[in-house]
């Protein structure tokens, strides 16, 4: 039988005429670069999200026993850019179809998982995934988390903006960027000019 974990429920504030949603699609350093250039998306804040610690370090959550995913928070203008617009970048942009695993981070920490604000992103997020695999849009089915958002713990500050300060160093040459490049050549239109 499945333990039961009463969450800790942190509050977060979201700034008039914006939406948030909370994704994790991997190492956050490649989700939040990948959002960080679309247009309509206002601030992108790496974090931790959906385990039952309060306040988890890196450290811990790399463990991969604290539940807590690495995810980011994206802030975005819906006049703009859609909650569909984005979650179509989030299936394109990473690999939802494997299980706690992006490439060679293994762990459930870097699982695929979109925590919902609200019912209307809910719906909205499983309507899409439906449609994508009903659609055979990938070989496999898409194993995408969908649950209601509880907490969130920014990461520690080296971890932000982590692409646009490190993108020499040889995993963001090799892993970042191609997911960045990706966003370049399917994505043009969506992009902040």
């Amino acid at each position: 039988m499945d333990k039961e974990f009463n969450l800790p429920v942190t509050p977060v504030a979201i700034p008039e005429k914006l939406e948030l949603i909370t994704l994790g699609a991997g190492c956050f350093w490649c989700v939040e670069a990948v959002f960080q250039r679309l247009n309509g998306v206002e601030k992108v804040v790496s974090g931790y999200s959906g385990g039952f610690i309060e306040n988890p370090t890196y450290n811990a959550v790399c463990s991969g026993t604290t539940g807590h995913a690495e995810v980011i928070q994206v802030y975005f203008a819906p006049e703009i850019i859609s909650l569909s617009e984005l979650l179509e970048v989030f299936w394109a942009t990473h690999d939802p179809t494997t299980l706690n695993r992006q490439g060679a981070d293994v762990g459930p920490q870097y699982r695929s998982v979109i925590f919902y604000h609200s019912s209307e992103q809910e719906s909205s997020a499983k309507s899409l995934k439906k449609q994508l695999n009903d659609s055979k849009v990938f070989d496999n089915p898409i194993v995408t988390e969908i649950t209601g958002f509880t907490n969130f713990y920014p990461a520690e500050n080296y971890h932000q903006d982590y692409y646009n300060q490190n993108g020499a160093q040889p995993y963001c040459q090799f892993v970042v960027k191609p997911k960045v490049d990706k966003l370049k050549t399917y994505f043009t239109e969506k992009l902040k000019k």
